[in-house]
């Protein structure tokens, strides 16, 4: 780090002599008017494929053979990888190094300036970067100083307090808007939160400790404190370059605001239509008020995509053309010919996870590689049920984005009850039920535990032991699980009637061993409607324990083939001949939860239109118009809003069964 930040010997004298590299016939011409416009602030938008990265190469080096000297400029981007690439891009362009470029994240250029100019705000050389684990146990530290005892689910864990501070930062939100907002079950602490909040920040900064949104902070806090040193930061970095544009937080679009103070020579890169990370503290407004925080900007539009066919691009302009606040733009191809993007109307769920597999081999039928075809989805809960047939069909595939099935805590404490009801002999389901029960210690598990294996061992001796304990308040917590277990015992229940019993009875225990238990009771909800198409509860909990998902790779002969399975916030920025968006249906996608802040369902107008823009040449959306909701039962659906009632000329509609 200290490379890039230190003051920069002088190098070489720069080129004289007309440019090594032909820009106008290397690039398009807006990338070239991007690329040799080098003074004053550019918003450069650049759609989806548009080759936002070229450009940014190209003007690197462009700016270099014009003269520039390398330490004068400034490339910000998301991750140290993007800059060192671009950097290596360029140089090999050039056949120049170009180590003298300071390139990296926002935050590694501000932890840099604090290991250099820290003394003018109270913090020497020697300051300690706390990493998450560090903050959580200094919170934890903090709170028991604070002596906040409340009982488990009523009072956030340690790394929810990190989150919902660092929240605080990246969002730019007092906290008890936030907590209201986001955390409304803990609500009632907002004001403990905030003390525990000052003595935090008091803390670290009596011990020289900083956290990484602290690094933002701080930058901040040199530039608006220090004027010499901004006017002498601003001066060094002549040429500023920011990537992402669209996914900077508040703090961020201010520092580069202050960093331009001396000369406005500011491009910015990013697409309004892919900002998605708001959860993360990513600000819609930044790119939007980009012209009015810089009057005069230059804005140059990137619209020829070299990804997509025609076909599809002409589906995403229409899907994003209805945005309530954009810059209208709209991306072309040369590729003219393709398929039109399908939309398919499923019966089930478990139907649309069987078209989807039948889509596939299709596709591989017709010469796409299985690596070359991606399902994409809102939530990750969303591909539950394509992950069993996946499994059962023996399709290879990889999930990226949220959590596996079967490897989260909530599922596995879910299904162990339905296991125990299966199996009483199943020593592992026990073991994660007792820990769950209050009153029982490790010792009384270990004694129930070893009685597994004797001969006339049965539930109703297992459940007749446990409400034997001497523990008035051991019994107590055993009792409505005893209960719970008779009744699962019932065959002529149906295993989503056995899983509804067994979440009634889970639900509270979540949310007193989880802060984010909305979320997690969602997932529990969607496996409902797994369980809806079994008859037998044998073979639900068989399905469920097939070979886990994430060895399916040594299933085929060559282990780099296999399908994609992704959040569509893990895969912006990729790309696949074929891609199929699951549960395009109103209420999923849009999410419900988004249907009450136009910002939130502009959000996932641009979730889609990022989905859809992942796709070279095929591309199909698809839902079930019946699925299972908890408390309403059996409910109908209908198409997303977003490609509801487009022309047959954009967007082919068939309702389908599996073998169509």
């Amino acid at each position: 780090m200290s490379q890039e930040f230190s003051r920069p010997e002088r190098g070489s004298a720069p080129r004289s002599g007309y440019p090594a590299i032909d820009y106008q016939k290397a690039l398009n011409p807006a990338q070239f008017e991007a690329v040799t416009a080098t003074t004053g602030p550019i918003l450069v938008i650049a759609g989806a494929g548009s080759g936002k990265t070229r450009t940014l190469v190209y003007r690197l080096a462009y700016l270099v053979e014009q003269g520039v000297p390398p330490w004068n400029i400034l490339l910000l981007t998301f991750t140290r990888k993007a800059s060192q690439e671009m950097l290596h891009r360029a140089s090999e362009l050039i056949h120049r190094p170009l180590h003298q470029v300071s390139g990296g994240t926002f935050h590694a250029v501000c932890h840099g300036w604090l290991r250099s100019y820290g003394a003018r705000i109270g913090y020497d050389t020697g300051f300690t970067l706390l990493d998450r684990h560090d903050q959580g146990d200094l919170v934890r530290l903090l709170r028991d100083r604070l002596e906040i005892k409340v009982s488990p689910g009523q009072f956030p864990r340690r790394q929810t307090i990190v989150d919902i501070f660092s929240a605080v930062v990246n969002k730019d939100l007092p906290l008890d808007f936030l907590v209201t907002r986001d955390y409304p079950q803990f609500v009632d602490q907002t004001g403990t939160l905030e003390t525990l909040g000052d003595l935090y920040r008091e803390h670290k900064r009596e011990h020289h400790l900083l956290d990484y949104d602290d690094l933002l902070l701080e930058g901040r806090r040199l530039l608006t404190e220090h004027e010499d040193l901004r006017l002498f930061l601003s001066q060094r970095y002549q040429y500023i370059m920011v990537d992402e544009y669209q996914d900077t937080n508040r703090l961020q679009a201010e520092l580069v605001r202050l960093l331009a103070g001396t000369h406005d020579n500011v491009m910015v890169v990013g697409d309004d239509s892919q900002s998605i990370y708001s959860f993360r503290g990513a600000h819609f407004r930044n790119i939007m008020d980009f012209p009015r925080l810089f009057p005069g900007a230059r804005i140059i539009k990137l619209e020829e995509n070299y990804r997509s066919t025609q076909p599809i691009l002409d589906l995403t302009n229409t899907i994003i053309a209805q945005a309530s606040e954009k810059y209208t733009k709209c991306l072309f191809t040369r590729k003219k010919e393709g398929p039109r993007p399908v939309l398919l109307q499923a019966g089930s769920e478990n139907e649309q996870s069987r078209l989807v597999c039948q889509v596939i081999g299709e596709l591989q039928d017709q010469g796409t590689s299985l690596r070359q075809v991606a399902v994409l989805f809102r939530s990750a809960y969303h591909s539950f049920d394509l992950e069993i047939e996946l499994l059962r069909q023996h399709l290879p595939f990889m999930k990226f984005g949220g959590f596996k099935f079967m490897e989260s805590a909530h599922i596995k404490d879910l299904l162990a009850h339905l296991r125990v009801a299966a199996n009483p002999r199943d020593s592992i389901s026990w073991n994660r039920l007792l820990q769950l029960a209050p009153g029982i210690g490790k010792k009384t598990a270990q004694k129930f535990l070893a009685r597994l294996n004797q001969e006339e061992f049965s539930l109703d001796h297992a459940l007749a032991w446990l409400g034997s304990q001497k523990s008035a308040r051991a019994r107590a917590g055993v009792a409505p699980l005893a209960d719970l277990l008779q009744e699962l015992q019932n065959p002529d229940l149906s295993p989503a009637t056995r899983l509804n019993l067994a979440l009634s009875y889970y639900e509270p225990i979540v949310k007193t061993h989880f802060d984010d238990y909305p979320k997690r009771l969602r997932d529990l909800e969607h496996l409902l409607t797994i369980t809806a198409r079994y008859r037998a509860l044998g073979d639900f909990l068989n399905d469920l324990t097939l070979e886990p998902p994430a060895s399916m790779a040594d299933l085929t002969a060559d282990p780099g083939e296999y399908l994609t399975l992704s959040t569509i916030h893990s895969a912006k920025g990729l790309e696949w001949d074929a891609v199929i968006i699951i549960w395009a249906a109103e209420g999923r996608f849009p999410s419900a939860y988004s249907l009450e802040r136009e910002e939130e369902l502009e959000e996932e107008r641009r979730l889609m239109y990022v989905a859809a823009t992942r796709a070279r040449r095929y591309l199909y959306l698809t839902y079930p118009t019946v699925s299972y909701n908890r408390y309403l039962g059996t409910t109908f659906n209908t198409a997303s809003r977003f490609v509801r009632d487009l022309p047959a000329s954009l967007l082919e509609s068939l309702k389908v069964t599996p073998g169509w």
